[in-house]
């Protein structure tokens, strides 16, 4: 036996471990419930700077919430809003605009007595999302997030990236039991404590707030909640593979930045079915097409029971037709943008302006030279 069969091998073993500890916590996880009976009053902020089509949908879809709700768009100018919800203009200077928005909001708008949450216009907001990011914040947790769940893809770039945020080890509920440390956060859907909500006020310059939001507040020893409720994003065609490859690519330099222990660990153990694929093709050796083929088994199984998990409740969208086949695309996109990431470390260029990556997420603008600097 050769040594790169050898280390083929031992490679698969670690995959194949990791898979299974991941599916058997998750076989421990009830499936998405509600969190019926919390009525606390909620502001809900929804930060935007260009609404598309499907986020104006998104900010016009009434929302079965029994408690007081008060949703606002904090944006620089008004788009076409459904009745009852408010317009706060909103035009910051940060680096990190999304940070810049929700700041001026929380400073601007009345918090006390209620609970606070940020969502994106991406999010399809429901009262049982509503309900989920609140619950845990009145309940006395730092911070609530929900699992982004990408629902009615209709081309191969969308079924990737649902594929991935789904059926994957990238999903956040396959990162909430595998966790170590601080918890893994999705920015789209968050409930705020006023800690949290302090806490955020030294973050308008980083990319990932998110990530170093929850890295602060477990470095206090306070909690951060997962919603039983998904954040339902509809995606519809995406225009091509370049919008989520771009997206996935800055996810890896964030990654990098925040938590550059755990960037190894994207190829070794959340992308490696496609090249162990492969070596098991070109080496032919009959072991270790064997241990790649119960990999496959056990990644399927891990796709199946997250399919149940991540389905919104009151839909016929179990997601089970596309487990089967499609987390293999977003194991592939992840691959891929790891990859690309590889030639990107130390800047990012994030809403057309570029930016050099501290540790942290800091960014620091990078002025081009040719233009002169500044100004």
């Amino acid at each position: 036996m050769s040594a790169l069969v050898i280390i083929s091998l031992a490679w698969t073993v670690m995959a194949m471990g990791f898979s299974g500890v991941a599916l058997a916590r998750l076989l421990r996880v009830r499936r998405s419930g509600s969190t019926e009976g919390t009525r606390v009053p909620v502001l809900l902020l929804r930060p935007v700077d260009a609404p598309t089509p499907r986020e104006l949908e998104n900010l016009a879809t009434p929302i079965d919430y029994a408690g007081p709700l008060e949703q606002v768009v904090v944006s620089p100018y008004r788009p076409r809003l459904a009745p009852g919800v408010r317009w706060l203009p909103s035009d910051p200077l940060t680096p990190n605009r999304k940070v810049g928005h929700l700041l001026y909001a929380l400073e601007v708008l009345q918090t006390q007595g209620r609970v606070v949450l940020a969502v994106d216009a991406d999010v399809a907001v429901t009262g049982a999302l509503v309900e989920g990011l609140a619950a845990p914040i009145a309940s006395g947790s730092a911070l609530s997030t929900a699992a982004p769940t990408p629902v009615d893809p209709a081309d191969s770039a969308s079924r990737a990236m649902a594929g991935l945020l789904r059926y994957t080890h990238h999903s956040f509920r396959a990162l909430d039991v595998m966790s170590a440390g601080a918890k893994a956060v999705c920015g789209k859907a968050l409930g705020l404590s006023p800690v949290a909500t302090e806490a955020l006020k030294e973050l308008a310059d980083h990319i990932g707030e998110d990530l170093e939001l929850s890295k602060r507040l477990h470095a206090r020893g306070l909690d951060v909640a997962l919603s039983p409720s998904p954040a339902v994003v509809p995606l519809g065609t995406v225009s091509s593979w370049s919008t989520p490859l771009a997206r996935f690519t800055r996810w890896m330099q964030v990654l990098a930045s925040h938590r550059p222990a755990l960037f190894p660990t994207v190829p070794l153990l959340f992308t490696p079915t496609l090249p162990l694929v492969l070596l098991a093709v070109v080496l032919g050796a009959p072991v270790l097409a064997g241990a790649v083929g119960v990999l496959v088994v056990v990644r399927t199984l891990l796709a199946l029971r997250l399919a149940v998990l991540s389905a919104p409740a009151g839909t016929a969208d179990t997601g089970l037709p596309y487990a089967l086949t499609d987390w293999l695309l977003g194991e592939g996109l992840l691959l891929a943008a790891f990859l690309c990431s590889l030639w990107q470390q130390g800047t990012v260029t994030w809403r057309g302006r570029t930016y050099a990556l501290q540790p942290g997420g800091r960014m620091v603008r990078v002025w081009p030279e040719l233009s002169g600097g500044p100004g």
